[in-house]
């Protein structure tokens, strides 16, 4: 049987004799070497890997904070949990609650969801509120709610989120005998990158850099300001207004690193070429820190040492995306010649 993220690293986690384990057997996400794309990037071959969390449960990185998020939930004696979300943390949510048997209510911008994430909620139980809005309107309806009605929040600006999605560093710095030198990762709400900072300064010496990315169309970190409208094809980082800011400019800032962005194009761009050089099937904001890593060293920044990118969520997250692009295709009648 698969062990959770709380059954390894309970030591290392708010987790007590009374905590109730609501696991997916989440974790030990495949970290894949990347030689093809290091050298698109110039980067000797063995220097770049891929963390593919779109191997958990489902799809994403989300669950390694919800098995904790969830389960401590239950031990409170929540009446429900509730969440506002892009699609990600709303799909994870849902499948732990079901575990759990809890209540569980998902705040989504209406039309601001891929469709893979939307079943996913449905599937799994959710009672979907669609919010005429952005992601922010989403969330500061969610936290109203959750407070009228008692329902425990399971955004990241939830303690136990934070603490189970450290858990990624601990993996990384197992897998590769020690902390890279630097890891890149997308920036949307900015919970992933506090979390990995936290993971790495409690996994012991040696700490990367950390290269967070926004899309150039949600980048209230780079810009310094909220952004009330927020625009980008990376609907799971399309959001003006990070509930974990200050935690993401402490990461940076902590470890000589930086928050930048890039455009819907450098996404794209990179979204495609993980698929066609590793065989990498991601959502195109899992590919925001490739597509960073690709810009920063076009611009001429040095990179010595390892790098981690993560991949956050899995490509059949969103279906839709690959089909607004041209292929060659052939359609031939039974028995018909084909040439190649």
């Amino acid at each position: 049987m698969t062990q959770g993220i709380l059954a390894r690293y309970r030591d290392r986690l708010p987790v007590g004799a009374k905590t109730p384990i609501i696991t997916l057997g989440e974790g030990a996400t495949p970290l894949v070497q990347a030689d093809a794309l290091a050298r698109r990037a110039g980067l000797p071959k063995g220097s770049l890997y891929l963390k593919l969390e779109g191997s958990n449960p489902t799809g994403s990185f989300k669950d390694r904070g919800m098995t904790l998020a969830i389960s401590k939930a239950l031990e409170s004696g929540a009446r429900g949990v509730l969440c506002a979300s892009t699609g990600n943390t709303a799909a994870s949510a849902a499948a732990y609650a079901a575990r759990a048997g809890l209540r569980c209510v998902v705040f989504l911008p209406k039309g601001g969801v891929a469709m893979g994430k939307l079943v996913q909620s449905l599937m799994y139980g959710a009672e979907v509120v669609e919010v005429r809005g952005n992601f922010d309107e989403a969330l500061a309806l969610a936290m109203s709610t959750a407070r009228r009605e008692g329902f425990t929040v399971v955004n990241s600006s939830n303690p136990f989120r934070i603490e189970g999605q450290k858990t990624g560093a601990f993996e990384i710095v197992e897998q590769l005998g020690a902390a890279p030198e630097y890891q890149f990762m997308p920036v949307g709400n900015a919970g992933n990158i506090t979390a990995y900072w936290k993971g790495y300064r409690e996994a012991g010496p040696g700490r990367p850099r950390m290269m967070g990315f926004q899309a150039a169309g949600a980048a209230p970190l780079v810009l310094g300001r909220p952004v009330l409208k927020p625009k980008t094809v990376a609907t799971a980082i399309r959001i003006g207004n990070p509930v974990s800011r200050e935690g993401a400019l402490r990461a940076r800032d902590e470890s000589r690193g930086l928050i930048g962005k890039v455009s819907d194009a450098q996404i794209i761009n990179a979204y495609r070429l993980l698929a066609r050089l590793e065989g990498v099937f991601c959502e195109p904001s899992s590919a925001a820190g490739v597509a960073g890593l690709l810009k920063i060293r076009h611009e001429g920044y040095p990179i010595r040492g390892r790098a981690v990118c993560i991949l956050t969520g899995h490509g059949l997250k969103d279906p839709d995306t690959p089909l607004q692009f041209a292929y060659k295709r052939k359609i031939v009648a039974p028995g018909g010649k084909l040439r190649l």
